[in-house]
C-alpha cells in the first residue's frame, strides 16, 4: 500500500470511529445564537427506543403564526459544537437565523432528533431496500458490518420503518397539536446526513403524503463502510428507482464531498442523478450539488447547510 493510500484508509478508520461512537451525554440544553431551544426529554415511543428531541425556536416564535417543520435526525450534532462531543455541529440555528433575516425564507421550526446509539444504523437504514437483496447479498453485508463499529448479535436487522412510524405516528402528531406549525405535506420536511441522508430519503419515498422535501447530504450510499465487492448501493438503487414518488409534489435536495467517507459516495450519487432524471425530476424539484475538496463532517455540512435550506423553504 502506499504512502497516499495508507492516508486515505487512516482518515476513513478516523472518520468511521469518531462520527459513529455512541452519542455524548449532554446533560444542559443546547445554545444558540438566536432563538430557543426546548427539549422533549426522553420522549417515550412504542417503536423505538426512548430519546430526547430538541426543538429549536426562531427569534420570533409566535402562537399567531404559522412555521413550516423540519425533522432533522442525529439532533445532538444540531445546534452547539460546546455541547458535541468533537466540538463540531451543523449550526442550523445560525444558518436559518441569517436566511430569515434576509428575508430569503420562509419560517420553520426545526425539530432535532437524537439518534439511538447503538441503534443508530438500524434505525437509519432504509429497511425495504436491505430486505430486498437475496440471502447471498445479506450475508456479505453481514460480514463488512462485522469488521466495523455497527452494533449487531445475529446479523443486521434494520428498524427504520420503525422509527418512520415513531416520526410520523408519534412525534409529528405531538408536534402538530402542541406548536404553531403548518400541518401539510408542502410545509413538513426532513433532513439528515450520511446515515441521516439515507433515512431522509426512505422518509420521502415511504411516506410521500408527510414529507414534502428531503435533504440528503453526505448521504451514506455504501451502507457498510467499504466499496469493494458491496452489494447495498445496488439495493439502494433499485429501491430509489422503484419507489421514488412522480415528480411534482415532491423537493429532494442531495450533496455530498469527495474526502474520507465521503470519497464514496460521487460515483453513486451520479447513478442517483440519473435515476432522478429518468423519473422526469427537474432543477425545479430536485438538485444535486458536488463539493470537491470536503469531507464528512459537521463542520462541512455547516458551511453548505444555507443552500439546500433555501432550495427548500425559499420564497
Amino acid at each position: 500500500m502506499n504512502l497516499m493510500n495508507a492516508a486515505i484508509k487512516y482518515l476513513i478508520q478516523l472518520t468511521m470511529m469518531v462520527l459513529f461512537l455512541p452519542s455524548f451525554a449532554q446533560t444542559s440544553i443546547p445554545s444558540v445564537v438566536e432563538g430557543n431551544i426546548e427539549r422533549l426529554s426522553h420522549f417515550q415511543s412504542k417503536y423505538v427506543t426512548p430519546r430526547h428531541v430538541d426543538i429549536w425556536l426562531p427569534p420570533d416564535y409566535s402562537d399567531s403564526s404559522r412555521y413550516a417543520v423540519l425533522y432533522m435526525h442525529d439532533g445532538q450534532m444540531l445546534y452547539d459544537p460546546e455541547k458535541g462531543w468533537n466540538k463540531q455541529s451543523w449550526n442550523v440555528d445560525d444558518a436559518a437565523t441569517d436566511l430569515l433575516k434576509s428575508n430569503t425564507i420562509q419560517p420553520f421550526i426545526v425539530v432535532g432528533i437524537w439518534n439511538g446509539d447503538t441503534t443508530r444504523h438500524s434505525d437509519y437504514f432504509p429497511q425495504k431496500a436491505f430486505e430486498s437483496m437475496d440471502q447471498v447479498a445479506k450475508d456479505t453485508a453481514n460480514a463488512q458490518f462485522n469488521r466495523s463499529h455497527v452494533h449487531m448479535r445475529k446479523g443486521f436487522k434494520p428498524q427504520s420503518d420503525n422509527y418512520l412510524k415513531f416520526i410520523v405516528e408519534e412525534l409529528k402528531p405531538y408536534i402538530d397539536e402542541n406548536y404553531a406549525v403548518h400541518t401539510d405535506r408542502a410545509n413538513t420536511y426532513v433532513a439528515g446526513s450520511s446515515m441521516g441522508g439515507l433515512i431522509s430519503m426512505y422518509a420521502l419515498c415511504e411516506y410521500p403524503d408527510v414529507f414534502g422535501g428531503a435533504i440528503c447530504m453526505s448521504t451514506h450510499w455504501i451502507g457498510t463502510f467499504t466499496d469493494q465487492n458491496n452489494p447495498i448501493p445496488d439495493a439502494f438503487l433499485t429501491y430509489l428507482d422503484t419507489n421514488l414518488p412522480e415528480p411534482g409534489n415532491h423537493l429532494f435536495y442531495f450533496d455530498c464531498g469527495d474526502a474520507t467517507l465521503d470519497q464514496f459516495y460521487p460515483p453513486i450519487q451520479r447513478s442517483v442523478d440519473e435515476i432522478m432524471k429518468n423519473k422526469g425530476y427537474d432543477q425545479e424539484i430536485w438538485k444535486t450539488q458536488y463539493f470537491p475538496g470536503e469531507n464528512h463532517t459537521e463542520d462541512s455540512w455547516s458551511k453548505r447547510l444555507h443552500i439546500p435550506l433555501t432550495f427548500m423553504f425559499g420564497k
